[in-house]
């Protein structure tokens, strides 16, 4: 794919948003802009290029969206598109509309998505990882993942003013259906007295005994962080059996759910989403594709969609320890 034939590109979000990805199709448009290519916005994902909902958008159209949360285009979960039939339609109207090339932004799941579109049908993209669980490999930090840190870290913290106002023992769970990464970095940030995880392999009996100590040590309060994923079982379910060895513990339970999705990005992710969107139009200007463009060790790299998709960022075991040492 030569620089001379790329004239148009789409640009869409799938999956679940993030904070920050405004941001990253705000420097796909204005990367375009500069490059003299034409940038159409596909709206809802997948489903917009299977039901042809798609407009121009030019350097004015993103004025105003860097310090908003969520993404303008939408987004979806498209069940449509993942049958041939579904597929074959969105390559039609992918012509129909003349376009060069794709940028997707959102997690592993859209990333499959464009993998099989792009084998089908031999449709260039370059993929940007938009999602707040940073578990995708290739990268440093997902676009929204920082900013769902710093919303998860304020929440304890007034958590913990009442916690420690009423001594009480609070169950707070996170996202992380599959990492443990929000729970582990946010537990740590927040001064948590225990922090459950997927990947750590957690048993209820270590969990009772990190109380003991606790209560030993002298401590009335404690904030226990869990990432939904936890294999223990749900925070309630935990909860009851803590308050079954505890009676005597005025056990709370929290559940911050989507309110880590929103919010208006941090600057990391709002640096993050931009230096991406224009590393992902420059990628496509030198033919490259099938590829996620990401950022490690504060440099752009490009990894292929396979290892994106089929390899994870791992719990870094350091970190499991810091929170350990520091639970004391």
């Amino acid at each position: 794919m030569a620089k001379k034939s790329i004239k148009k590109i789409g640009v869409l979000t799938s999956g679940g948003d993030s904070p920050g990805m405004n941001t990253a199709i705000r420097a796909v448009v204005r990367a375009c802009s500069y490059y003299n290519i034409q940038c159409i916005g596909i709206k809802e994902g997948y489903h917009g290029l299977i039901n042809n909902d798609m407009s121009e958008l030019g350097p004015r159209s993103v004025k105003h969206i860097i310090n908003r949360g969520g993404t303008f285009l939408k987004t979806a979960r498209s069940q449509e598109f993942r049958t041939p039939e579904g597929r074959k339609k969105a390559f039609e109207n992918f012509k129909l509309n003349e376009l060069d090339a794709l940028v997707v932004i959102g997690g592993d799941g859209s990333f499959t998505g464009a993998s099989v579109f792009h084998k089908e049908f031999e449709v260039p993209f370059i993929g940007i990882p938009g999602t707040i669980d940073n578990d995708i490999f290739g990268t440093d930090a997902t676009i929204g993942y920082d900013t769902a840190l710093n919303t998860v870290i304020e929440a304890i913290d007034r958590i913990r003013d009442s916690a420690t106002s009423h001594n009480r023992v609070f169950f707070v769970e996170v996202m992380g259906r599959d990492a443990g990464f929000i729970a582990l970095n946010s537990g740590i940030a927040s001064g948590a007295q225990d922090i459950l995880i997927p990947e750590k392999k957690d048993s209820l009996e270590e969990l009772l005994q990190t109380l003991e100590r606790s209560q030993q040590a002298g401590k009335n309060s404690s904030i226990i962080v869990v990432a939904e994923g936890e294999e223990l079982g749900n925070v309630y379910d935990l909860a009851k059996a803590t308050q079954k060895k505890f009676p005597e513990y005025d056990i709370r339970v929290t559940v911050l759910g989507h309110i880590q999705r929103g919010g208006s990005p941090t600057c990391q992710d709002r640096v993050l989403a931009s230096r991406l969107g224009v590393a992902a139009v420059e990628a496509i200007l030198e033919g490259k594709s099938n590829l996620m463009a990401g950022l490690r060790s504060n440099k752009v790299v490009y990894t292929p969609i396979e290892e994106a998709i089929k390899k994870h960022n791992q719990i870094d075991e350091e970190l499991i320890k810091v929170a350990k040492i520091l639970a004391i």
